[in-house]
Order: C-alpha cells, then sequence, then structure tokens
C-alpha cells in the first residue's frame, strides 16, 4: 500500500511500526536516555521508540518535547521515522534539529495499523509505503 503523505522533515527510513492513537508529550512521557515510554497512562506504556517507525496522531505539551527528541537521536533511542495525522510544532522542530524524517496529512486509518508493519517513510518523495497491507 502507498499513501500520499506531507514532509515536514526530509529523509527516509524503513523499519517496523509503532503505532498508537494518544498523542505524545515527550517530555515526561519518553525517556530521552533509553527511549522507552515511561508514562503508565500512555497506550505504550513500556515499549521503547528506538528504531521503530512510530505513527502517532500527533504531540502536546512543553516546547521542551523538541530538545526531547533530540536528546533521543543524540543518544541512539529516536524512532527511526515518524509518521502523524497532523503534525505541529513541537514534534516537528524535534525532528527538523533531530534529522529525523516526519511526514503527515496521511489518513487517521493508518493509527490501526497493527504493530511491526514494516513501513518505508520516503519524506522527501512524500509517500509512505506499508509492506503486506492491501
Amino acid at each position: 500500500m502507498e499513501i500520499r503523505c506531507h514532509r515536514i522533515s526530509g529523509g527516509r527510513a524503513r523499519g517496523p511500526a509503532l503505532v498508537t492513537k494518544e498523542p505524545i508529550s515527550f517530555l515526561g512521557t519518553v525517556d530521552p536516555e533509553t527511549g522507552e515510554v515511561v508514562d503508565p497512562r500512555h497506550q505504550l506504556f513500556g515499549r521503547s521508540l528506538r528504531g521503530k517507525v512510530l505513527i502517532f496522531p500527533g504531540g502536546k505539551g512543553s516546547t521542551v518535547g523538541s530538545y526531547v527528541i533530540y536528546q533521543l537521536k543524540k543518544r541512539g533511542a529516536a524512532p527511526l521515522a515518524m509518521i502523524n495525522i497532523k503534525s505541529e510544532p513541537i514534534v516537528a522542530v524535534g525532528a527538523i534539529i533531530s534529522a529525523i524524517p516526519l511526514v503527515d496529512g496521511v489518513p487517521a486509518s493508518l493509527l490501526d495499523l497493527k504493530d511491526g508493519a514494516v513501513v518505508t517513510v520516503d519524506a522527501d518523495g512524500e509517500m509512505v509505503r506499508v509492506e503486506g497491507a492491501d
């Protein structure tokens, strides 16, 4: 399956999907050292963002979240790429300063994708590819 999208932060990455229907506030929700979701109220609690294509509706919370994304990248604990339904400035700035591909403008039905599906994010080509999906 190929899905057109809108580029926020350029680049290309391929990896297993990690999907949540909940927005993410990177400050206080994600451990910047390990990439693990540490907020027990979040759907992804106990899961790691490291090496995943993170699919979520968008960000929320403090502008410090941009720096948390940067810390994740510097420590090798960041997602390979991120896909939002509608990105906002916190996640956008974090992705841009961290050189993490980020796209938005995808259908909300992408939030129904199963974890582990192999996803390619081609932000420069404004295309998301999901392998094995109809």
